[in-house]
């Protein structure tokens, strides 16, 4: 009964931690120990390399700065007013706000691998209108006869169709990808098989 019924008299130091507040002064250690696992943990994501317009990697940085700077404070401040109300047992802003919390140190996590792994793709014209990451490309669906589209191949982190942005991971981007204007391709597609034809590189 007594776990169901604590009040904000009772709470754990790891309660308090949440919240942004400490009790024991051991968030100055615990920050120096993260920041020597991040060094020793750095090896084991060189591997998996994520590439990225110098564009893409500014926008990756600044939002890490705002997780980091901004949003863990909103996200404690929450913490410390549900703790104010008491009884954590039945209090759903304190379980909103943890799962907030979860949430977005998840994030600046994966922000900081990305980071840490990111390869620039060079941005540079392709002389032999060569389909490559970086590139823009001018392509028209022979299927459907539709209108020629235009779109800027990207890495998979940077991916926004409604800024025609697509990934190279994408069946549009890996059929064009290391393909040359004037190249047919063809893209499997859930309904079936598209044929495209690449109109202009740039």
């Amino acid at each position: 009964m007594a776990d169901e019924n604590r009040n904000k008299d009772e709470l754990t130091e790891d309660d308090l931690t949440l919240a942004g507040q400490s009790t024991s002064g051991k968030d100055d250690d615990d920050s120096d120990n993260e920041e020597e696992n991040e060094d020793t943990d750095t090896d084991s994501d060189d591997s998996q390399q994520t590439l990225v317009t110098r564009e893409g990697l500014k926008n990756l940085k600044d939002e890490l700065e705002e997780l980091e700077n901004v949003k863990r404070k909103e996200v404690a401040q929450r913490l410390k007013e549900a703790i104010s109300f008491g009884d954590l047992s039945e209090n759903s802003e304190y379980e909103d706000a943890k799962n907030e919390q979860a949430l977005t140190e998840n994030r600046i996590a994966e922000l900081k691998r990305m980071i840490k792994t990111a390869k620039i793709i060079a941005e540079k014209k392709s002389s032999g209108k060569i389909v490559k990451i970086g590139s823009t490309v001018k392509i028209q669906n022979l299927t459907d006869k539709d209108e020629p589209e235009t779109y800027t191949i990207v890495g998979s982190t940077e991916a926004n169709p409604t800024e025609a942005k697509i990934s190279n991971e994408s069946p549009i981007g890996a059929s064009i990808v290391d393909k040359e204007q004037g190249d047919e391709v063809s893209v499997k597609v859930p309904a079936g098989e598209l044929k495209y034809k690449i109109l202009k590189v740039s």
